[in-house]
């Protein structure tokens, strides 16, 4: 029996659960192609990690982990060549190092022969698919967002100190929401600098979303997004203010 490790590869926590492609899918199809095929698995590695990314942590075992030829397996076993990356470079940069081991790639799903000449080209076919199917798919996600913002409504990412997001919906954090008030109380009414306001957020040991020390950025930060604080909303660079569905905390 040959020797292989399966490679599981999901993006998110989400789809390793639900997806069609979810990590005991993908599973399932890794174990039938080896038992069909000859190999007995010997070690499982999965990365919850996009496919665009160039650092994976149990890939990167893989290929750099025991930097030695002929390690104890033979192959790796991934349900498609994209599990491996969604970038052509990467893709191939990583089918090179596993070269070097003399460890070959197998695909459980996509039955290239390694004897046929032009299988390179046929990998790099299924991987230009992918990258593509991926950059179609966050033109779509940008295009959604801008219409959705540009309506006022909430088009994702890290909601700004003071909201938190309820089902998808900017809300207001009660928490929060208070020290917004405060900070441009104290700018604006007091006229209190931001390192002096900083000072005293920490003084009073106020907390910050991520635990750390208030600075003088972070104030700075949160005091120039008064627009959406006063209820107007923009996504990045692609558009104007709009009034918000958001309630205003200012």
């Amino acid at each position: 029996m040959k020797k292989a490790i399966g490679y599981l590869r999901v993006s998110t926590a989400e789809q390793g659960r639900d997806d069609r492609y979810g990590l005991e899918a993908q599973k399932e199809a890794i174990t039938k192609y080896a038992y069909a095929n000859g190999y007995v698995i010997v070690e499982w590695a999965k990365d919850v990690i996009s496919g665009v990314k160039e650092k994976r942590p149990a890939f990167d075992e893989i290929v750099f982990g025991n930097d030695v030829k002929n390690p104890p397996y033979e192959a790796v076993i991934v349900y498609k060549s994209d599990r491996i990356a969604r970038d052509i470079k990467l893709f191939f940069y990583f089918l090179f190092m596993l070269g070097k081991k003399n460890v070959q790639l197998v695909s459980a799903t996509e039955n290239f022969d390694e004897a046929d000449p032009t299988v390179h080209a046929q990998m790099a076919l299924m991987i230009f698919c992918a990258e593509q199917e991926r950059r179609n798919i966050e033109m779509r996600t940008r295009a959604g967002r801008a219409v959705k913002s540009a309506k006022g409504g909430y088009a994702g990412g890290r909601p700004p100190f003071g909201y938190k997001t309820v089902r998808g919906v900017l809300t207001i954090d009660e928490v929060e929401a208070p020290i917004v008030k405060m900070i441009f109380e104290m700018r604006d009414v007091h006229g209190f600098t931001f390192d002096a306001i900083s000072e005293y957020l920490n003084d009073q040991r106020t907390p910050t979303r991520s635990g750390k020390a208030w600075s003088r950025g972070i104030v700075f930060n949160i005091y120039t997004n008064k627009k959406f604080y006063e209820g107007y909303y923009k996504y990045g660079d692609m558009q104007d203010w709009v009034l918000g569905e958001h309630e205003a905390i200012l």
